[in-house]
Order: C-alpha cells, then structure tokens, then sequence
C-alpha cells in the first residue's frame, strides 16, 4: 500500500482555512500560514514531558521542546488530531486533554532557513501510559520539574525550540486548574 502524503490547512491571516497543501512541500524558506497544535503532557507528580527532537527532522533537529506536536489532517478534530499525534510521536496514551492556549501562533526561522509560520493551539494533557517513543520524530525524553524547567528556558532559550520559548511563561502565568 502507497503512504498517503500527510496534508496541512493552510490559513488565511485572519486563521480561516484557505487550502491544503503536502507537508512534505509545505515547510520551505516561504512557508505559508497553517493550522498546528502543541501538547504539553504531565505526569501524576506534576512533572512535565519534554523530548529533544529527532536528529533527522527537518526543523530544529536536535532540539529540546515540548512534550509534542503535529498537524490536525484536513476536516480532522483538532483534539483527535492531539490524541493521534501523542500514540504516533510518543506511543503514548493521554486523558485531560485541555485547550490551554487557544490563539497561540508564531512565525520563527530555523538556522537552515526554514520557517515555522503557525496558528497552534497549545494544549495540556496528563500520561495515561508509559512513553515508548518513535525514534524518528523523538531522539530522547525527560520527566522535568516545571518549575525548573521554566529556569532553563529562560536563562537558555536557545537551547530549546522557539515555540516552547514563547509557550512555557504563558502556560506558567495561567491560573491552577
């Protein structure tokens, strides 16, 4: 069976839904705005999930971020398209799905000239299983303190992805749930 090219929506600047296009072709030097999410994952102890990316990924190979994220599929729920991504990405099943961030977006420029042009609602969710990663997508995964996580990104932000840069302070600033 042929692999079915994963596809992206494209936006308009107002966020309307505008297009699809192949992501394969979508994350250029001109990438267009399209429809993203963000998922933050906590464990029982409060901890969070952070992975460094792959080292074959296209954007910020190698990089520390946020527990996950993806693209929702043309005519897909955004939530099911969280729940698809954290089983592909992470093997990991998740309850407490919470849209967190719901007007996030960003545009950021990785040093091999790829854009990053994004509406992504960011989301928070709690480990229901053990993360058994996909190596393509995950290089390795940490259980961080929240707190101290949040003393990284800030004293070295350039050590992690540009959008759990901006991500994490306005998570933190949100009231308890």
């Amino acid at each position: 069976m042929t692999p079915v090219n994963e596809q992206v929506v494209l936006l308009s600047d107002d966020g309307a839904p505008i297009g699809v296009a192949d992501k394969s072709a979508v994350h250029t030097e001109r990438t267009p705005l399209h429809l993203a999410f963000s998922c933050h994952v906590f464990d029982d102890d409060g901890r969070i999930l952070v992975t460094r990316r792959a080292l074959g990924k296209l954007t910020w190979p190698g990089v520390w971020t946020n527990s996950f994220c993806g693209h929702p599929a043309p005519g897909e729920l955004m939530t099911d398209a969280v729940v698809r991504r954290a089983e592909k990405e992470l093997g990991l099943e998740i309850t407490g799905l919470d849209l967190a961030l719901p007007d996030f977006r960003y545009l950021a420029i990785d040093a091999s000239g790829i854009v990053e042009n994004e509406i992504c609602p960011v989301f928070t969710a709690r480990a229901a299983s053990a993360v058994h990663p996909n190596p393509d997508e995950v290089a390795e995964w940490r259980w961080a303190d929240a707190e101290e996580l949040g003393t990284a990104v800030a004293l070295t932000p350039w050590a992690f992805s540009p959008w759990l840069t901006l991500q994490l302070p306005q998570l933190q600033a949100l009231p308890t749930r």
